[in-house]
């Protein structure tokens, strides 16, 4: 059963769905630029069965509030006073793309606050060249002026973000999509390899990664989560279904055709 909640943050009211026993070690999940809680309705329910799973819609996303005022940083103080208001100590936090950003801004300035770290096709803040995003057709279930206002931020990240990744000490996954993803996998490995706790895999199935191979995303995860102690930190982490630091994809996405890249892609 999944519930609906709303949370008032800073007097902003974030959107949040929970899910799994009320009792089990919390696990939050922070979707990516232009998505909300509904993106993670694949995997949830495998995620849910050892975990009590909170996935919430950052701002200017989803039902959470629109308040025009935007930056990764105001999300990273979103999520971690959003952990305060539930009172949530320490907890298991997975971020896909933009949602990974914010996930590792708050491990690396609040590392208490994060045991175990999930990143799923992140890329590396190092500056990159800039675009300028076209606004899709229709009505958006996201602020377009959000985008706008973080765009610059992810085109040319504050230097600290890079020079902090040092300071995580949470274990720490990190998720690669392979050569379908849009995002540099030289950059994901590099993050992988500058968080202490680094490991990686790589389920070579692009960008979406738990859209594309939801099984082998949470087979992966669920192993790293439920590990007690990883005794031996090495870069390449070798869960189910992984094999030389790589997850085999489904027989359907074989294919090595690079997916199209959507206007919010971060």
């Amino acid at each position: 059963m999944v519930d609906h909640r709303l949370v008032d943050v800073r007097g902003i009211r974030l959107a949040y769905r929970v899910s799994g026993p009320p009792d089990a070690p919390p696990l939050v999940l922070v979707h990516a630029l232009g998505e909300n809680a509904t993106d993670w309705e694949q995997v949830v329910p495998a995620l849910a069965y050892s975990r009590r799973v909170y996935a919430l819609d950052l701002r200017g996303h989803g039902r959470s509030d629109w308040p025009g005022d935007y930056s990764l940083e105001l999300m990273r103080a979103d999520v971690l006073q959003f952990l305060d208001a539930l009172g949530l100590g320490s907890v298991d936090l997975i971020g896909h793309s933009l949602g990974g950003i914010v996930a590792y801004l708050l491990a690396q300035d609040h590392p208490q606050r994060v045991s175990r770290l999930v990143l799923e096709d992140v890329p590396v803040p190092r500056p990159r060249e800039p675009s300028t995003p076209t606004r899709p057709d229709g009505d958006l279930a996201f602020d377009w002026e959000m985008v706008l206002a973080v765009r610059p931020q992810l085109d040319q990240p504050v230097p600290r973000w890079l020079e902090r990744l040092s300071q995580i000490t949470a274990e720490t996954l990190v998720v690669a999509g392979g050569p379908r993803s849009h995002v540099p996998q030289d950059g994901v490995a590099e993050l992988a390899r500058r968080i202490p706790g680094g490991h990686m895999v790589t389920i070579p199935v692009g960008h979406l990664i738990h859209h594309a191979a939801p099984e082998a995303f949470t087979e992966v995860v669920t192993v790293f989560l439920l590990t007690e102690e990883n005794v031996h930190p090495a870069r390449q982490h070798r869960g189910p279904g992984a094999r030389c630091g790589a997850a085999s994809p489904p027989a359907a996405s074989s294919s090595s055709t690079p997916e199209p890249q959507s206007p919010t892609k971060s």
